[in-house]
């Protein structure tokens, strides 16, 4: 019987982390050497070839989410805070309904809606709302190095919820990056917390729920459907939310404004999330989490580009920092 045969390698596996496939077990004296080229061989490359592709996909997401705040602080200068968050809302939620529509996706298992709605109120609603609001009082630089705590955050959410057992070289980079950010977060309020960073630690949280059981439902059915049923379901939210917000927050349309918010909605709330999903299903939650350690030194780049801000070198080698953990996390063994 050939090691990929249905009886011992079942198709869901495919969709399980990298991390948690197993070689096949040879029982006989004919299989303690097998042929270059034969089907043992070739199963470890499939698995190195899927896990690079997921990282692949995590980091386009990682890119994607890099823009958000910058686009956040553009959509500002033409919506109120509870405008473009709800606005976002519907607009990725038509987008992705219409794709939902067009493939004549059934809806999921009952059984799954409890983690879409976890999926819902913590990426769709609680982190972009959240971290809007910071933004109003803090700059785009301050708000990405203090999320900088996000992938630390969601390696523990992983570890309660999904059962995930990180190396300790992994918990150990995590935890120096989350002291790095913690003591620029530190610097920057001059040791006191600010509401804006009450605002950002409180979308960390939710994020991370949401993050966590995403990954999760990730490997049971496709990313994009994840984030398409999550955005569906706030609907009978969202839709009135956005009556209420526009008729008391002024609209003052721009091309700053109106190109914010297009990124935000489709870029970051839809397709960013379609690739971030699918890349935390095939290299696993933990490793691809560590992935974002990246983001503040990208969302930094772009505050500069973008709108012209200034860069402290506490910033600087702070995003450095947490770079460098990124290195030793993903070269750790899960």
């Amino acid at each position: 019987m050939r090691a990929e045969s249905s009886a011992t390698a079942p198709n869901r596996v495919a969709v399980g982390a990298p991390e948690q496939h197993t070689e096949p077990r040879c029982t006989g004296p004919e299989h303690t050497r097998p042929e270059r080229g034969g089907p043992q061989s070739g199963r470890p490359r499939a698995i190195v070839a899927a896990r690079r592709a997921g990282t692949l996909q995590a980091a386009l997401g990682v890119v994607a989410f890099s823009l958000t705040f910058p686009a956040t602080a553009w959509g500002l200068e033409g919506f109120g805070p509870w405008s473009l968050v709800a606005v976002r809302s519907v607009l990725a939620a038509v987008v992705a309904g219409g794709c939902l529509l067009a493939l004549r996706v059934p809806p999921p298992a009952p059984r799954h809606w409890p983690g879409l709605a976890v999926v819902a109120a913590g990426v769709v609603l609680g982190f972009p709302l959240l971290t809007t609001l910071a933004l109003k009082t803090s700059t785009t630089a301050h708000a990405a190095v203090v999320v900088g705590l996000l992938p630390l955050t969601t390696a523990l959410f992983s570890a309660l919820r999904v059962g995930t057992r990180p190396s300790r070289t992994f918990w150990a980079a995590a935890l120096a990056g989350a002291a790095a950010v913690g003591a620029f977060t530190a610097q920057q309020s001059g040791g006191a917390l600010t509401t804006a960073d009450g605002f950002l630690f409180g979308a960390l949280l939710v994020c991370a729920a949401g993050y966590t059981e995403g990954g999760r439902l990730a490997r049971i059915m496709p990313g994009w459907q994840v984030i398409g049923w999550a955005l569906v379901l706030c609907l009978p939210v969202t839709v009135p939310l956005t009556a209420l917000a526009l008729s008391y927050e002024p609209v003052r349309l721009s091309a700053h404004g109106v190109a914010g918010l297009l990124w935000v909605a489709v870029g970051s709330q839809f397709l960013g999330l379609v690739v971030w999903y699918r890349g935390m299903a095939a290299v696993g939650i933990p490793r691809a989490s560590q992935l974002q350690l990246a983001q503040p030194l990208l969302t930094l780049v772009w505050s500069v580009l973008l709108l012209g801000e200034h860069l402290t070198a506490a910033a600087v080698l702070t995003a450095a920092a947490v770079l460098v953990c990124i290195a030793v996390t993903q070269r750790a063994r899960g």
